[in-house]
């Protein structure tokens, strides 16, 4: 991808994402609960965490997979709402640190808004890049990520920079989406579908290449074997029409005359009116280690 296709797609990724975030009040919450519960969240992780937390986003639970340990640090790549985060905080407890990590500033902002109203002290979010983490070297116990690595052009980069983050011996529990068999050109050259983590997708095989390349062990990819089309549950482009906070009114997708005019949930349910995601792409829980010497 050349350098101006990749801003295209990153612009789409921040304006939709944002939307999402502008709207997550909005949300239908047995919606996105249905979504969550889909992907492996029980109805007790979500009475855990802020409402405005679980967009309907997900595409597996990177935390049952991590083992999180009291007095741990973990970081999320790509933390959105915060729904991670907040389990994350939960499990490593006071002595803990849970650090998200997001490009979006309406991302950041709306996760900021969810640890303020339930005092969760041991949860931050900084804004950056996942392939350029505002982390310092070896300082990280386990990093998650959820459905969020398919987004980057640059995927190696990513695991790269993870690498770099974790402590030796430390961990990777990651939820992504893997493709099955090759996109049809509908697919590969739709921007939504890129988007909503489909377009970007790769085979298990060649993620885990890219975790080898990047020095992990204990490197393994499995499949579970959930409906990709739940996406297509959510009405998001409902939330996204709600009122926008004043100062990003003139960026929301229904204030914005950009050709980028919804959120992930309404390119995602119109990806679904013409495929089976399950056709092409599965979820994925991948898990690695940095070795300890």
């Amino acid at each position: 991808m050349d350098n101006s296709a990749g801003n295209v797609v990153k612009d789409a990724v921040k304006a939709q994402y944002g939307s999402t975030a502008r709207g997550a009040e909005a949300l239908n919450r047995e919606q996105t609960a249905k979504v969550a519960n889909e992907f492996g969240y029980s109805q007790a992780d979500l009475a855990d965490i802020p409402d405005a937390a679980n967009l309907g986003l997900s595409c597996g639970n990177p935390i049952d997979a991590a083992g999180l340990q009291p007095g741990e640090t973990v970081v999320d790549l790509g933390s959105g709402g915060g729904i991670d985060i907040f389990l994350a905080a939960r499990d490593v407890g006071e002595r803990g640190r849970a650090i998200g990590i997001d490009m979006t500033e309406d991302m950041i902002a709306l996760a900021r808004r969810n640890a303020e109203k339930t005092g969760t002290a041991n949860a931050e979010f900084r804004l950056g890049e996942i392939h350029q983490m505002p982390v310092d070297d070896a300082s990280v116990d386990c990093v998650i990520s959820n459905c969020v690595i398919n987004l980057c052009e640059d995927k190696q980069a990513v695991f790269d920079d993870v690498f770099r983050i974790l402590k030796p011996g430390g961990r990777v529990a990651v939820s992504d989406i893997v493709l099955t068999q090759a996109l049809p050109p509908q697919l590969k050259e739709s921007l939504d579908a890129y988007v909503g983590c489909i377009g970007g997708a790769v085979p298990a095989q060649v993620y885990a290449d890219m975790l080898a390349r990047a020095d992990f062990t204990d490197i393994v990819v499995a499949n579970k074997n959930v409906d990709l089309n739940v996406y297509g549950e959510v009405d998001g482009q409902a939330a996204c029409c709600s009122t926008p906070e004043p100062e990003t009114a003139a960026s929301s997708c229904c204030g914005s005359s950009e050709a980028i005019a919804q959120d992930v949930h309404g390119g995602l349910r119109q990806v679904l009116t013409e495929t089976d995601l399950n056709s092409y792409a599965a979820s994925a829980i991948i898990k690695a280690t940095k070795p300890a010497a």
